[in-house]
């Protein structure tokens, strides 16, 4: 039905952008795989600018994407960074700095409930990794924006 979104999960919440990622990208990569082609058989100085052209245009693509990510996650660092100085015991708070950025991400798709067990048992070693964090959440805390 036209609205409905399938419950976010673990092993759903990674999202790819089929235009970008699969049309766009894969379009840049054909061309410069085909650059490549021209180069290796018809040797010329045209093809060979041609080639460092599409391989200029594949490095914009994945530079553009990597900039997006970056912003993304410190957007998450600082929500997160907030959201935890609300709802974590006086005693976690100051520690929230030992955080790093991967495991603040995992953090994030717990509910406030979850919070301060989650990150009492991440600053004491057992949950390291961010898929181990999001693994040890009982109420996935869905994000669809």
């Amino acid at each position: 039905m036209l609205g409905e979104r399938t419950p976010q999960t673990y092993a759903n919440h990674a999202r790819f952008v089929p235009l970008f990622h699969f049309v766009v990208f894969g379009l840049l990569v054909l061309n410069a795989l085909y650059r490549i082609y021209v180069v290796v058989r018809y040797f010329s100085w045209h093809a060979v600018i041609d080639l460092l052209l599409g391989i200029a245009l594949v490095l914009f693509a994945w530079s553009v994407r990597s900039f997006d990510t970056r912003l993304q996650d410190r957007i998450i660092r600082l929500e997160m960074r907030l959201r935890l100085l609300q709802v974590v015991p006086e005693e976690l708070r100051s520690r929230i700095g030992e955080l790093r950025v991967g495991q603040l991400i995992a953090l994030r798709f717990a509910p406030d409930a979850e919070l301060p067990g989650l990150v009492r048992e991440v600053l004491e070693g057992k949950l390291e990794r961010g898929s181990e964090i999001k693994q040890g959440i009982q109420a996935w805390e869905p994000d669809y924006f």
